[in-house]
């Protein structure tokens, strides 16, 4: 084993055993504990000035002040993600869900109970935002499972444990990677539906904005909408008080087309970081702010 490998499994099992230690409490006393240290140690990483340059550029006009507090609320956010991966099984139980119960809520079941009333393909575009780990779940609970595109987190010891906490949760799951688009090519084909998250850095993507700034895009979605006409339902994640979530299913968005009645892909990726900027807007900690969307990290080494 490398130094670079002995490094990752060391992490690994830090992580992990914080995550197994937590579990010896009551779900929800280890959630809000997970919060109160996130809100103490994010700060001190070096991941935060990422996170606070994040916020300053997306929010120009907010303080310093104001900037601080949702840098230390977008730790609390991540902090409780972490332990409710070790809690998925008290937190979401799909009959609950059905009975209009639980932790979880369905907003937009109309959107959903249409798909049973017309079967066809569809996409699910999503992002990072409340517990994105919950989307999958939801589907399945309905008996309408759909293809997931994920990444992998770059820790293979964590992403092994990730597998085996996720696996249940969807159809299927499928890494992002060279090959990955076909895969869902092949699930749209057969009528079914996929979910995408749409607001990674993507380095190929198109040139686009994302509050102002401009990104990379990847246009997977616009592409895949064009091939196979099929409808895109945004639907995200909110995190309510007290360890709960909102699931919001909206009305297909309505995608710009060119001259030929087909998906502009240019525009309509443009449309979709749209779509995601007014979702952050409305719940700013629940974003991952430590992700560097901007490609912030390769300017600074560039300059």
């Amino acid at each position: 084993m490398d130094f670079a490998r002995f490094r990752q499994w060391i992490i690994a099992q830090v992580a992990l055993g914080a995550l197994g230690a937590l579990k010896l409490l009551p779900a929800d006393a280890a959630l809000n504990f997970a919060a109160r240290q996130a809100r103490r140690f994010g700060p001190k990483l070096r991941r935060h000035k990422l996170v606070l340059t994040n916020l300053r550029n997306a929010f120009p006009e907010k303080s310093a002040a104001e900037i601080d507090a949702l840098a230390v609320e977008s730790w609390e956010h991540i902090g409780r993600m972490a332990a409710e991966y070790i809690f998925f099984d008290k937190l979401f139980k799909p009959e609950e869900l059905r009975a209009g119960t639980g932790r979880v809520e369905l907003v937009g079941a109309e959107h959903v109970e249409e798909l049973y009333a017309r079967p066809r393909a569809y996409i699910c575009m999503t992002a990072h935002t409340g517990n994105f780990e919950v989307l999958p779940h939801v589907a399945t609970a309905f008996g309408n499972p759909v293809a997931i595109l994920f990444r992998p987190p770059n820790n293979p010891y964590i992403a092994a444990h990730l597998a085996k906490l996720r696996g249940a949760g969807s159809d299927r799951l499928v890494p992002s990677h060279a090959g990955s688009s076909m895969a869902l090519a092949r699930q749209l084909a057969s009528g079914k539906g996929v979910g995408i998250l749409v607001d990674q850095k993507f380095k190929r993507g198109l040139d686009t904005h994302f509050f102002g700034l401009p990104v990379k895009t990847n246009p997977l979605v616009p592409r895949l909408a064009r091939q196979f006409d099929c409808d895109v339902l945004p639907v995200r994640s909110v995190r309510l008080p007290n360890n709960r979530f909102r699931i919001e299913v909206e009305a297909p968005i309505t995608l710009p087309r060119d001259a030929e009645g087909l998906v502009d892909v240019e525009a309509a990726t443009q449309a979709i970081n749209d779509k995601v900027e007014a979702w952050v807007r409305d719940y700013p900690p629940q974003w991952l702010w430590y992700h560097d969307r901007w490609d912030i990290k390769k300017s600074v080494r560039q300059g």
